[in-house]
C-alpha cells in the first residue's frame, strides 16, 4: 500500500493522522450526530479533488429529514463552489453523456422521500412496494449521474444523509447505498454502461470502451448520522455484522468530549486498514473553511 497515492481529505491536519490520507478505491464511513461537522468534512473531501485529480467530487444526498443538509450554502461559503443539482424527477437523456455529465451536475437528491421513516419496519406493505417502485424508476438517473461524472474525471463521491436505524439491514437508505456502491461505484465501467444504455448499448459500445475509468481510483465517503453525541459513546458502540461500518476500510467517529466544565469537538479513527494511524482523540474546530484539526492538543 506504500506506493498508492492517497486521497487528501481536504481537512487541515487530518491526513497526517491517516498515514497520508485515504486509500482510493475504498469506502470511508464518518459517523457522528447531527450538526457535528460531517457535511462540512464531506464537502472538503469532494473539493480536494480539484487539486489532486483536477476535478471535484460529487454529492449523492439520501436525506429524508424535513430540514436541509445545507450542501449548497456550505459549498458556496467554504469554497465559492456553486453546486449544480441534477433533476431527480426526470428520465435522463443519456445520448450525449460522453459529451458532458448529466446536466453538468455535481449534486443529486434523487429520491423525494423527505419527512418519512427510513426503515422497512416503519412502512406498511403498500408503502414498501411504493418505495421499491420509486427506487427502480429513478435508478437510471442515479446511474447516469454517477457514470457521467466518473467518465468526465470525478474520482470522489460523498454519500450524505444516512439516518440511524436500530437494524441497519432494514434501512432503505442503506439499501440504496449498497446498490449504488456495489452496482455503480465498484462495478466495471462497461457493465455500468450496459445498465445505463440497456437495449441501445451497441450504439454506444465504442464510446463506452474509449471512456473506461479506473474504479480502483474512486474514493467513497459515507456520512452516517448517529444518535450518540459523545465520542466515548460512539467508540463503545458495537458494529453489526454486515453493517456498512463493519465493511468500511476506514471508520472515523466525530463527537463531543468533556474536559472538566468544557465540552469540545473531537474525532477518533476507529479503523484504517492498510496503514498506521493515530490512536488518540483528535480535537477539531469548525470555521468558515470547514473542519480543521486543532494543533498542539
Amino acid at each position: 500500500m506504500s506506493d498508492v497515492i492517497r486521497q487528501a481529505t481536504g481537512v487541515p491536519g487530518l491526513d497526517d493522522r491517516l498515514g497520508g490520507g485515504l486509500l482510493p478505491g475504498t469506502l470511508t464511513v464518518v459517523v457522528g450526530a447531527t450538526g457535528v461537522g460531517k457535511t462540512q468534512l464531506g464537502l472538503q473531501f469532494a473539493n480536494a479533488g480539484v487539486f489532486q485529480e483536477g476535478c471535484r467530487g460529487v454529492i449523492f444526498d439520501v436525506c429524508a429529514r424535513g430540514d436541509s443538509q445545507s450542501h449548497a450554502d456550505y459549498a458556496q461559503r467554504m469554497f465559492q463552489w456553486k453546486l449544480s443539482a441534477a433533476r431527480g424527477d426526470l428520465r435522463p437523456d443519456v445520448s450525449r453523456i460522453f459529451e458532458a455529465p448529466l446536466a453538468d451536475a455535481d449534486y443529486l437528491h434523487v429520491f423525494d422521500y423527505r419527512g418519512r421513516r427510513v426503515t422497512k419496519r416503519d412502512l406498511d406493505w403498500d408503502q414498501w412496494r411504493n418505495w421499491q417502485a420509486e427506487l427502480n424508476a429513478k435508478l437510471q438517473t442515479a446511474i447516469a449521474f454517477l457514470y457521467g461524472n466518473f467518465v468526465h474525471g470525478a474520482r470522489r463521491i460523498v454519500i450524505d444523509g444516512v439516518e440511524p436505524a436500530e437494524r441497519p439491514h432494514e434501512s432503505i437508505q442503506l439499501n440504496l447505498f449498497e446498490y449504488v456502491y456495489h452496482q455503480i461505484i465498484r462495478k466495471q465501467p462497461e457493465w455500468v454502461a450496459r445498465d445505463l444504455f440497456r437495449e441501445a448499448f451497441r450504439a454506444h459500445a465504442v464510446e463506452a470502451e474509449r471512456h473506461v475509468y479506473p474504479t480502483d481510483a474512486i474514493g467513497c465517503l459515507l456520512l452516517y448520522t448517529a444518535h450518540e453525541t459523545l465520542l466515548d459513546e460512539l467508540i463503545a458502540r458495537p458494529l453489526d455484522e454486515g453493517d456498512a461500518l463493519s465493511n468500511a476500510n476506514t471508520l472515523i467517529y466525530m463527537g463531543k468530549v468533556r474536559e472538566g466544565s468544557r465540552v469540545r469537538r473531537a474525532m477518533y479513527i476507529a479503523k484504517h486498514r492498510g496503514s498506521a494511524c493515530s490512536d488518540s482523540l483528535i480535537p477539531f474546530e469548525i470555521d468558515d473553511r470547514g473542519v480543521r484539526v486543532v494543533d498542539g492538543d
